[in-house]
């Protein structure tokens, strides 16, 4: 998706949420300045490769990373072969099954004390800034190591608008800018439901999800969706939730069929 195209996309999400553009770009700016601080990070940096497994916070996750786990001892596949890539609070889920992603995607709505592990392991934080985080923006990236900067309105500097608006989703646009040519999706339902991984204080596992969050998933469908269909890449998904056009909904155990 070029800029263009997204910003036709984001310019609906802004009506539909009512979100402001000039926050938006307000906190991308001040995102740019604190990068300017840390050693430069380009794109081409993060550690990519043609496969790569994309961890959502969605009610599969824990049943998916086991699964995954699974094929690996029976040396069905092997995890070392994909980048990993961790949507927010996703890496909280990662990190209990002592698995390390390489790339974290992230707005800093998730446990920090987790982020900040995973980063310390060697995960890079592709950090998010939008109009209602300039203050964790402010506390958290001067903290970490290995940052780059997103957007979802205008780029700027160091901070790159590639699309997407979810952490979810906006690793599958990340993992496209970067070449991936089979993702598969894991912990990505897109449903009604949300977790304590997408939602640190929700108190138990699993709760019906707001109606905001219900329209944020629904965006992040519709954007995979479009993905499936502009983009050169084969998408699977094994969490079996929503069904989404263009994308394969397979068992765990047919991920070998379409690579190895």
């Amino acid at each position: 998706m070029n800029l263009s195209q997204w910003m036709s996309c984001y310019q609906k999400i802004l009506k539909d949420f009512g979100f402001s553009q000039d926050d938006d770009e307000k906190s991308a700016q001040l995102l740019n300045q604190l990068l300017k601080l840390q050693d430069r990070l380009s794109p081409w940096d993060l550690p990519v490769k043609e496969k790569a497994l994309i961890f959502g916070a969605g009610p599969s996750l824990k049943r998916n990373l086991h699964q995954l786990q699974e094929l690996e001892q029976h040396q069905e596949i092997k995890l070392d072969e994909f980048t990993i890539i961790a949507a927010d609070g996703a890496t909280t889920a990662l990190l209990e099954e002592d698995l390390i992603p390489d790339v974290v995607v992230t707005d800093l709505d998730g446990k920090m004390e987790n982020l900040y592990q995973a980063n310390r392991e060697g995960a890079v934080l592709v950090v998010h800034a939008h109009g209602d985080n300039p203050e964790k923006l402010e506390k958290h990236v001067p903290h970490l190591d290995r940052v780059m900067g997103t957007t979802q309105s205008q780029p700027v500097g160091r901070v790159h608008n590639w699309g997407g608006f979810t952490d979810g989703d906006r690793a599958v646009f990340l993992a496209v800018e970067l070449g991936v040519k089979m993702m598969v999706l894991a912990g990505m339902d897109f449903g009604t439901k949300t977790t304590r991984y997408s939602r640190p204080d929700l108190g138990g596992e699993v709760a019906e999800a707001d109606q905001i969050k219900k329209l944020k998933l629904q965006y992040a469908k519709k954007l995979v969706e479009w993905v499936a269909k502009h983009e050169d890449v084969c998408i699977l998904n094994i969490s079996g939730g929503e069904t989404m056009k263009g994308v394969k909904d397979i068992p765990v155990s047919r991920i070998k069929e379409y690579w190895y």
